[in-house]
């Protein structure tokens, strides 16, 4: 017996027999596809699920968390779906990056706000988010999408110039520098950052610069060369709860590091504004995620903001759990309280925030001001 006589499970099948089932089959197919519906019923019948609403979304779905037996990725929800980035400044950045040859942490992280960012966004402060040191990360951070290597190539030493007089070009307010980790390098690529921001000042002074920075593997040194070259505002991401890190972020970043390094720029310089922020959504509690904020207040971190966790591929760590905006909102509540500077928190927040960047600007203007 043939395979395909097993299949089918019968003991005999000749040739008129198949044709006629098959016939049989495909018009039964047939006349359920034009009795059933339309797109057009997809696309204009009320769903539930596309309610600005949480509860609403909920009800849909009935679970905003995974269990511990489940793998399968959760469904996003309606508050986490964006626009597809569009209009002229956004075109006119993509097509200048690309001639470049500048990345960008907007596109290597896939970040949603992208199209707002470079766009300008209802504030009209246009900003972007630069990745010096090139494309590729000495670490395997299970929830970035950043490509990794023990060695990647060497750093282009023309980038901190070439940087700086695209930024200088473009009329853009507020710039963000990043990198990816670069173990490789004996500084880390502080001082390839530092040069970076003072060209930028050389040419623009006016331009407001945060340093998004690695940890440096806890050299203080590397540290200083940062707070040192100028910048406006040091930032390093603790990216998730001390109890999460190991399982969450390489083995070379750890929690406590991370601290020393933020807590090392305030006895650096007193007056440098600091930032930090905090991925929500990979299995952290409430506690953990009071006692972070703590911590980062310890440390004296001025600015802190806490955004949703996104899969972005197959590969990476699943998400635990869809935050709801609700309960953002009482992170919002509970950062004041602590009395940090500027709390964004929000299921699209990333560390290189819009609205956060247009506050500090502000603040940042008004200190100049001041002091004239």
């Amino acid at each position: 017996m043939s395979n395909f006589k097993r299949l089918l499970n019968v003991p005999h099948v000749n040739k008129t027999t198949f044709r006629l089932s098959h016939k049989s089959h495909l018009e039964a197919l047939r006349e359920r596809i034009i009795n059933g519906p339309s797109l057009q019923d997809f696309i204009k019948s009320p769903d539930p699920v596309l309610k600005e609403d949480s509860e609403a979304w909920k009800d849909y779905n009935g679970r905003l968390k995974r269990t511990k037996s489940e793998s399968s990725r959760l469904r996003l929800p309606p508050w986490l779906k964006t626009s597809i980035p569009k209009g002229k400044k956004f075109s006119e950045l993509k097509e200048q990056l690309r001639n470049l040859n500048l990345h960008t942490v907007c596109e290597e992280a896939r970040c949603p706000n992208i199209g707002e960012c470079w766009g300008g966004g209802e504030h009209g402060t246009a900003t972007a988010t630069i990745m010096l040191l090139g494309d590729t990360c000495t670490r395997g951070c299970r929830f970035c999408s950043v490509k990794t290597s023990k060695t990647p190539p060497a750093p282009d030493p023309n980038e901190p110039v070439k940087t700086a007089s695209a930024i200088a070009s473009w009329g853009l307010d507020y710039i963000v520098l990043t990198s990816v980790d670069r173990d490789d390098l004996p500084d880390g690529g502080s001082n390839h950052f530092a040069e970076t921001v003072r060209e930028i000042k050389k040419r623009k002074s006016e331009i407001l610069v945060e340093c998004l920075v690695p940890d440096f593997a806890g050299d203080l040194n590397a540290v200083k060369t940062i707070v040192d070259s100028g910048l406006d505002v040091y930032a390093h991401n603790i990216e998730t709860v001390e109890a999460l890190t190991p399982f969450v972020r390489d083995r070379r970043a750890k929690y406590r590091q991370s601290l020393a390094t933020l807590e090392a720029v305030k006895k650096f310089n007193p007056d440098m504004i600091t930032k930090s922020s905090i991925m929500l959504g990979l299995g952290e509690t409430d506690d953990e995620v009071r006692q972070t904020l703590e911590d980062l207040k310890t440390a004296g971190v001025d600015c802190v903001t806490l955004g949703q966790y996104m899969q972005p591929t197959k590969k990476h760590l699943l998400v635990v759990e869809y935050v709801t905006p609700e309960k953002y909102q009482y992170w919002e509540k509970v950062g004041n309280e602590m009395k940090f500077l500027y709390v964004a928190s929000g299921p699209l927040v990333r560390s290189s925030y819009k609205a956060g960047e247009f506050f500090i600007a502000s603040i940042l203007k008004n200190r100049k001001t001041n002091a004239v």
